[in-house]
C-alpha cells in the first residue's frame, strides 16, 4: 500500500503542498485553543464525588458554592509585630477596597480578628462576585493588586495578594511564560541538533516549517473536537502539545531522512530514491503513529476530565502530525531533492567503521552479554520506584517568586496552614421543610474539632460556628486544618477520617458532605488511582495488539511489551531518585506517573517498531538472527540515535519552565527516551531478537529470507550500488 501512496505524493508535490495551505489558511479561523483552558481541577471530577456534591449543595444552599474569594496578607518589612498604626493603615486598605468600585470586588473586610494570634499577620478577605475561573476577576486581581502597591507605598509595610483567583492568575503567568521558554528552547535544540546531524541548515529548519504548520491545524482540530463534546482542557496541554509536535515530528522526518539518504547512498534516482524511503518508513509511522494514538486514547477512560481531554488532544496532534509525515515532507523534499542535504556532501558517501557498525558486531556476536547489561540497566534504575510519594499541592507547583506563593509563605507565620482554604463540612436537613437547629450545629461542629489533624473552628461572620441557609435547612462549618491543606495528610484526613466522622455524627434526619480544597484533591487523588489501574493494562494491550498486526507474531509482542514496561519502571525510578533522592521535592507530582506511562511507552515502541521492522527485514534479506541483529543496530542504530537525542533533547527544555509539573516531566520524560532509544530500542530488543532467533516471529514467518545469501558480520554485502527490490535493500550500510 505505501509503495504506491509514495509514488503518488512524490508525483503530485504542488497538489499536496495545496491541500496542506488550506488546511492552514482554514485553521486561522478556527476557535482558539487556548479559550478552552481550565485552570479549575474541580471541575475534572465527576459529579459522584463527595467534594463536587458538597459545592452544588453550596450553590443551591447559599448562592456562592463557587464564589471566588481574595486575601490579602500584610505583614511588616521588618518582619516584627504589627502596631497600632499598622492596622489602622491596613484598615484604610479595605476601606479604600470597598469603594474602589473595582469589577468584581464585592466587600473587603478586616479587624482585630483577621490579626493573627503573634501579632506579625493581618488579612484582608476580599468577595469576588463570580466564579473563580472568571477572567475578568483575574482583571480585578490585577486592579487589586495596584490598589493595594500604591496604598501602602512607603508604610513599612509588606502586602501580597492570593487566593484562589490569585492562583489562578499566578499560575497562568507561570504556564504562559513556561511555553514561550520551552518553544524557544525547543526551536533551538531541534535545529542546532539536525545542523550537527544533517550539517546542512535546509534539513535543520525542515521541521521547523512542518511543525509550524501542523501546531496550527491540529490546535484548530482540537478546538472543534472539545467544544464538539463539551469538554476542557487542562492548562498543560498547550506546552506539553508543542513539545510532542516537536520532538514526534522530528523523530518522523529523521526517519524519512535518513531512510531517503540510504537510498540515494545506494545508487536510486532521487524521485525513486523518496518513493522507497515513504514506502518503506510510511508502515513504521504509521504503526509508531497508532501506538501512541492508542496509549493516548486510553486516556479517554480516565474517571478525572484533566486526563480525558488531554488524551484526545495529545492523539490528534499526533494523528496531524503522523499524516504530514508521510505527505507534506516527502512532497516539500520531492521538490527540493538532494539540496535538502545542502551544503554537506556526506551524503554521497557511506561512513565505514563507525560506532554502530562495532555496536552491532557486539550485539551479533554476544547478544546474551548485551541482553544481560541492558536490562541490567534498566533493573537497577527501577528499584527508585519503591521511594516515590505522590504530591498534590497545587501551589508548591509554582514558582516561588509568585505573589500568590510568597503570600501563603507570609500566612504561614501567623496563622495554620489551611487557613487560607478551610475544610468546609455542610449539613443538609433530609426533610426539606424542617429548619436545622443552630445549638445543635454548635455541638456538632465542637465534635469536628476534636479530630485528629483540624486546627480550630473558623466561625461565621456572626461569630457563631455555623452559617445557615435563608431557609434554614443547610449549614457551612468551617474547619482550619493544622496542616497544609494540599498535603497528603490533609487528603488523608479530608478524605477519610473528618469525612467518617462528619457522616457518623451528623445530627439526627440531617447528611453531612464534606468539601474544600483538601476535599477536592482527596477525590482527584482516588480518580487518579482508579485510572492508573485501568489506563496501564488497557493501553499496553492495545499496544501489544498494534505490534501482533504489524509483526504478525505473538512472542515479539511480549518480550517488547515487557521491554517498555521495564522502561517505564526505569524511567520513574530515576526521576525519584533525580527530584526526592537529590532533590529536595516531598513528592512527585500526581499526575506524572500515568503521562510518563503513556509517553514512555508510546514513544519507547515508536523505537521498537523503527528497530524490530528493521530486524525483520535483514532477517528477510537472508541474514542468520544474529547477522540480521548485527545489521538492524547497524543501519537502523542511527536513526534511532537521532531520533532519541532530538526528542530527549525537546523534553529536556521543559526544565527551563520554571513549572515544577513541567520540569518533572521534563526530566522523566528525556531519560525516559534516552533509556528506550539507547538502552532497550538499540541494545535490548536486538539481542533478545537474536537469542530467540525464528521463535521471535512465531506464529508467523516474519524473518522468511527473500532472494538473495547469507552475510557474516564482518563480510561483504551485495553490492551499494545496486537497486534492490522487497526489503533486502533495507540491509545496506547507512550512517
Amino acid at each position: 500500500m505505501f509503495t504506491r501512496f509514495g509514488r503518488t505524493i512524490v508525483r503530485n508535490p504542488w497538489k499536496v503542498i495545496a491541500v496542506w495551505v488550506v488546511l492552514l489558511v482554514g485553521s486561522f479561523f478556527a476557535p482558539s485553543l487556548a479559550d478552552q483552558v481550565s485552570t479549575d481541577q474541580a471541575s475534572f471530577l465527576p459529579s459522584r464525588y463527595e467534594s463536587v456534591q458538597a459545592q452544588e449543595l453550596a450553590e443551591r444552599a447559599f448562592g456562592n458554592g463557587d464564589e471566588a474569594t481574595a486575601t490579602i496578607v500584610v505583614k511588616r518589612d521588618d518582619g516584627q509585630a504589627l502596631t497600632a498604626a499598622d492596622t489602622q493603615r491596613v484598615g484604610e486598605l479595605a476601606g479604600a477596597l470597598q469603594s474602589a468600585d473595582i469589577d468584581g470586588v464585592g466587600t473587603a473586610v478586616t479587624g482585630p480578628q483577621a490579626v493573627s494570634p503573634n501579632k506579625r499577620v493581618q488579612l484582608v478577605n476580599i468577595a469576588l462576585t463570580g466564579a473563580p475561573a472568571d477572567p475578568e476577576l483575574g482583571e480585578a486581581i490585577g486592579s487589586i493588586r495596584d490598589l493595594v502597591g500604591s496604598t501602602l507605598d512607603d508604610s513599612g509595610l509588606s502586602p501580597a495578594v492570593t487566593g484562589d483567583v490569585a492562583f489562578i492568575v499566578d499560575n497562568q503567568d507561570a504556564f504562559d511564560s513556561a511555553l514561550l521558554v520551552v518553544s524557544i528552547v525547543t526551536l533551538v535544540l531541534v535545529v542546532g541538533l539536525l545542523l550537527v546531524i544533517y550539517r546542512s541548515p535546509v534539513a535543520a529548519f525542515l521541521p521547523v516549517v512542518v511543525v509550524g504548520v501542523v501546531s496550527a491545524v491540529s490546535s484548530a482540530v482540537i478546538t472543534l473536537f472539545v467544544k464538539a463534546f463539551g469538554m476542557q482542557v487542562d492548562q498543560s496541554l498547550l506546552t506539553i502539545l508543542t513539545v510532542v509536535l516537536y520532538g514526534v515530528g522530528t523523530d518522523y522526518i529523521v526517519f524519512l531522512l535518513f531512510r531517503y539518504r540510504e537510498r540515494l547512498r545506494a545508487g536510486d534516482a532521487s524521485t525513486d530514491a523518496l518513493g522507497m524511503a515513504v514506502s518503506r518508513v510510511g508502515e513504521v509511522i504509521a504503526s509508531a503513529a497508532a501506538a501512541i494514538v492508542i496509549a493516548f486514547g486510553a486516556l479517554l477512560l480516565a474517571v478525572f476530565g484533566g486526563f480525558r481531554s488531554l488524551g484526545p488532544g495529545l492523539a490528534i496532534g499526533v494523528i496531524v502530525m503522523a499524516v504530514a509525515a508521510v505527505t507534506l515532507v516527502p512532497a516539500i523534499v520531492s521538490l527540493i531533492g538532494p539540496k535538502v542535504f545542502w551544503p554537506s556532501k556526506s551524503w554521497q558517501r557511506t561512513p565505514r567503521g563507525s560506532v554502530f557498525q562495532r555496536l552491532g558486531r557486539l550485539t551479533g556476536h554476544r547478544p546474551a552479554l548485551v541482553a544481560v547489561a541492558s536490562a541490567g540497566i534498566m533493573v537497577v534504575l527501577a528499584w527508585g520506584v519503591f521511594g516515590l510519594k505522590v504530591d498534590y499541592d497545587q501551589v508548591g507547583q509554582l514558582p516561588a517568586d509568585t505573589e500568590s506563593a510568597r503570600a501563603l509563605d507570609d500566612l504561614q507565620t501567623g496563622f495554620p496552614a489551611g487557613a487560607l482554604n478551610p475544610t468546609t463540612v455542610y449539613v443538609r436537613a433530609d426533610d426539606s421543610g424542617r429548619r436545622l437547629d443552630p445549638a445543635t450545629l454548635g455541638r456538632y461542629a465542637q465534635t469536628l474539632t476534636s479530630v485528629r489533624g483540624v486546627g480550630s473552628l473558623m466561625p461565621a461572620p456572626d461569630g457563631k460556628p455555623a452559617t445557615i441557609s435563608a431557609d434554614g435547612t443547610t449549614a457551612q462549618i468551617n474547619l482550619l486544618l493544622d496542616t497544609s491543606p494540599y498535603s497528603t495528610k490533609a487528603l488523608d484526613l479530608a478524605g477519610d477520617d473528618l469525612r467518617k466522622a462528619a457522616h457518623d455524627q451528623a445530627p439526627p434526619g440531617t447528611t453531612a458532605l464534606v468539601g474544600g480544597v483538601s476535599s477536592v484533591f482527596a477525590d482527584i487523588r482516588d480518580a487518579n488511582n482508579r485510572d492508573l489501574r485501568v489506563i496501564f493494562p488497557v493501553a499496553g494491550v492495545l499496544i501489544a495488539v498494534i505490534l501482533g498486526l504489524l509483526l504478525r507474531s505473538l512472542v515479539a509482542p511480549v518480550y517488547l511489551m515487557i521491554a517498555v514496561g521495564l522502561g517505564f519502571l526505569a524511567t520513574l525510578g530515576a526521576t525519584v531518585l533525580a527530584f526526592q533522592g537529590i532533590g529536595d521535592r516531598p513528592g512527585l507530582s500526581f499526575s506524572l506517573p500515568i503521562i510518563l506511562y503513556l509517553f514512555v511507552v508510546a514513544i519507547g515502541t515508536d523505537y521498537n517498531i523503527l528497530m524490530i521492522a528493521r530486524l525483520r527485514e535483514e532477517a528477510r534479506a537472508g541474514n542468520d538472527p544474529r547477522t540480521a541483529a548485527a545489521l538492524a543496530v547497524q543501519h537502523g542504530g542511527p536513526s534511532v540515535a537521532a531520533a532519541g537525542l532530538i526528542l530527549a533533547g525537546t523534553f529536556a527544555s521543559m526544565l527551563f519552565a520554571g513549572v515544577s509539573f513541567l520540569a518533572e516531566m521534563g526530566f522523566a520524560v528525556s531519560i525516559g527516551i534516552v533509556l528506550s532509544a539507547f538502552v532497550m530500542s538499540l541494545l535490548l530488543v536486538p539481542s533478545i531478537t537474536a537469542l530467540l532467533g525464528h521463535t521471535a516471529w512465531w506464529p508467523g514467518h516474519g524473518d522468511a529470507a527473500a532472494r538473495g545469501g547469507t552475510r557474516g558480520i564482518h563480510g561483504g554485502g551485495p553490492d551499494e550500488r545496486r537497486p534492490a527490490s522487497g526489503y533486502a535493500d533495507a540491509a545496506r550500510p547507512s550512517a
